[in-house]
């Protein structure tokens, strides 16, 4: 794998293999049902893979064979006794919905390799993901209605966006679990791919978005997040203000060079 990080946690795993940070969802006895460790583990993980220039693309995944099977309200109701994510609970403010990328999503892209349970909390933590990689016998789902609760990591908004209103009430009105396949056709996930296959899957699709431009990438993600809802002509003007300087960086120059040079670029997101 790689070296794992100080701001790790005992139920949230944060590696870090050159431009990519592996983030486990360490709880497999309870599915990686949230914790309050676990969402200290993920808000502190999201802030390190934003400030950090040399870190280019994130990955979440869970430990034991699932994803997360939500929230535990006990465990995130109960202090943990680390005394480390005690004072962490205290410093971040939010720290539950930064968790959850409800709040402050990473900068750089993240990837969600998914096998097992995704339900719930589960399914609102891959929504927060910019792709998605589900193995085929992975079960999706926001369970919330069933259980009389409502999906507070912002699924209720975020889900009719992504994948249009009739399909996204269909899955939060009913509260039914959505397999794989079914997953792909709504356009809820990248790529489905064997079972046990999808954390290998993720770190194929890793490298290839570490090897483009960093200035660039970061600019489109900035670009769609700040321009979802705008009309056209005002978000193109937030898209120029993004775009030029990356067409004008160091990047710039280093890809059109490499590419006649017909060797890979050497990016420096300068």
């Amino acid at each position: 794998m790689g070296e794992r990080l100080p701001i790790s946690t005992e139920h949230c795993a944060v590696e870090r293999e050159g431009p990519v940070v592996t983030v486990t969802l360490d709880r497999p006895e309870a599915r990686n049902a949230l914790s309050t460790a676990m969402l200290v583990g993920l808000a502190d993980a999201w802030a390190y893979v934003s400030a950090t220039p040399e870190v280019r693309v994130a990955i979440l995944t869970g430990a034991g064979g699932h994803f997360c099977a939500g929230a535990d309200l006990k465990a995130m109701g109960t202090p943990s006794s680390d005394p480390r994510v005690q004072a962490r609970t205290q410093e971040i403010p939010n720290f539950h919905w930064k968790g959850l990328l409800r709040e402050d999503r990473p900068s750089k892209p993240l990837i969600a390799a998914i096998e097992g349970y995704a339900v719930a909390g589960g399914t609102e933590l891959l929504i927060g993901t910019d792709l998605r990689v589900v193995a085929e016998d992975a079960t999706l789902g926001l369970y919330e209605a069933r259980r009389g609760l409502f999906p507070m990591g912002g699924a209720a908004i975020r889900l009719p966006r992504q994948i249009g209103y009739a399909a996204a009430m269909d899955v939060l009105l009913t509260a039914r679990p959505v397999a794989a396949a079914e997953a792909l056709a709504m356009g809820l996930v990248n790529r489905v791919v064997p079972a046990g296959t999808a954390l290998e899957a993720a770190r194929d699709l890793a490298g290839q978005v570490a090897a483009c431009g960093p200035l660039a990438v970061q600019a489109i993600l900035r670009t769609y997040r700040e321009t979802e809802h705008l009309p056209e002509d005002e978000a193109l003007k937030v898209s120029d203000e993004l775009g030029w300087p990356v067409i004008g960086s160091e990047d710039a120059v280093e890809g059109a060079t490499a590419f006649k040079e017909r060797r890979p670029a050497d990016f420096k997101g300068k």
